[in-house]
């Protein structure tokens, strides 16, 4: 059996930066249409914006906030064949002049097709090969399943209503039950992991190869639409885990199996920012140590200091900050390849180091 079924991950989730121009441009370099992209300036405190290929290039969500589904038809106008393209965006998110930014893009399936596995008809477009999928729906108020067409379990799933103000709710499978609940998290917030409170988090149901859970109101009122991205883990392409903090500048190695190309951390046993790192952003380059991270929950541009470094098979955390690295603290990771520790053929690859050592 070959180690891995993805010797080239950019093939299925990539990096892009660019700077604004206020006017409008084509944003190339992705290597594939975006089915879902996620865009944040670098250098000014804009908003996050989330978009998909079931809602369209002009409706935006923002992780930092809990807003309903928007409409700008002048910011992102179209995913394309190898990016996107950009307007003029007189809402200064994603195209402001001279405004540094980070596009992070995921390879789904392309047009949404209709999904009967579950007691709620659903939208799916869903890419089996990189265990990738995003779902729309509309709740019915009374305990019900979804379709999410991945074929195989998924290992994390985040919510967010479409039609309403909702907060951002996210299910890690390496979070624990707590009074035989499922805990979640809040994607645009610092809280800790915690039990939903008054309804049961998936119905106190697994998510299974075809379907997930809803209660009666979690993720489900009535009438509502919803909108859901589903990952299951992939050799040596994606990697959902927990690590504990050692409260030490030389902190934790995390193993994953490929080299990180994006990893997003929330601590889940007390409050901490949802920090992204990713291959791109550096003041090195790319190389280690990697040092400019965004949060998911503000809209904070970046910051640079000596955060992590991403090797040929994992991560080694850099940095004693709480978001990171408490000691005892639990954490959680989402990280996708920037290439397999091994590929199909059996050949290593290897991480890339910045030696600034002066030898006397």
């Amino acid at each position: 059996m070959a180690y891995t079924t993805i010797d080239k991950p950019t093939d299925y989730f990539n990096t892009v930066l660019y700077t604004g121009n206020t006017s409008g441009q084509s944003i190339t370099g992705v290597g594939f249409q975006p089915d879902f992209l996620w865009i944040k300036s670098r250098s000014a405190s804009y908003q996050h914006s989330l978009r998909n290929v079931i809602a369209g290039s002009t409706k935006t969500l923002r992780s930092n906030g809990t807003n309903a589904e928007a409409t700008q038809s002048d910011s992102v106008t179209s995913f394309d064949s190898d990016g996107f393209t950009l307007g003029a965006d007189s809402s200064s998110f994603v195209n402001e002049n001279s405004a540094t930014y980070a596009s992070w893009n995921w390879k789904a399936g392309g047009s949404a097709s209709s999904n009967s596995n579950g007691s709620i008809t659903s939208s799916v477009s869903a890419n089996t090969t990189a265990g990738f999928s995003i779902v729309s729906y509309t709740g019915t108020g009374s305990n019900a399943t979804v379709g999410h067409g991945l074929g195989s379990a998924p290992n994390v799933i985040i919510w967010k209503k479409r039609s309403d103000t909702g907060v951002w709710r996210f299910w890690h499978h390496s979070v624990p039950l707590s009074g035989g609940e499922y805990q979640q998290g809040n994607l645009n917030s610092t809280d800790a992991f915690a039990p939903f409170g008054s309804t049961n988090v998936m119905n106190g149901t697994a998510p299974t190869s075809t379907v997930f859970s809803l209660d009666t109101a979690d993720y489900n009122d009535s009438g509502s639409t919803y909108i859901s991205y589903c990952f299951s883990e992939v050799k040596s392409f994606s990697k959902f885990g927990s690590y504990t903090g050692n409260g030490n500048a030389d902190g934790t190695f995390v193993y994953t199996g490929f080299k990180p190309a994006w990893i997003m951390i929330k601590k889940t046993s007390g409050t901490g920012n949802w920090m992204i790192i990713d291959n791109k952003r550096s003041a090195s380059g790319g190389f280690n140590v990697l040092g400019e991270r965004i949060k998911a929950n503000t809209s904070e541009a970046g910051s640079t200091a000596d955060y992590q470094d991403n090797i040929s098979n994992g991560f080694k955390i850099r940095t004693t900050a709480s978001s990171w690295n408490d000691s005892g603290g639990t954490y959680i990771y989402m990280a996708f390849a920037e290439s397999p520790f091994v590929n199909s053929k059996g050949v290593p690859n290897n991480a890339r180091w910045l030696c600034s050592y002066l030898l006397t």
